[in-house]
């Protein structure tokens, strides 16, 4: 779980930097800049969802497994 969370805040650093780094950069207006950025921040909100909904899939799969008693392979 640990490990999840520091590759997520690793993931939103790294998505901050480079948008920093492309509005100071970009060669496009403000609008346009504007535009890219939103469009960017819903692909960026996207993956952050499916990761979030396959992780906690995973966990409640656990969950139900642990509840039975029943206990994974070990990896």
């Amino acid at each position: 779980m640990r490990r999840a969370i520091l590759f997520l805040g690793g993931v939103i650093c790294g998505a901050l930097v480079g948008a920093a780094a492309g509005v100071l950069l970009a060669p496009q207006s403000g609008a346009e800049t504007q535009e890219y950025l939103r469009k960017r921040l819903d692909e960026i909100k996207a993956e952050a969802m499916e990761a979030y909904e396959a992780r906690r899939k995973e966990l409640m799969e656990e969950f139900e497994r642990a509840k039975k008693g029943v206990r994974p392979a070990a990896e």
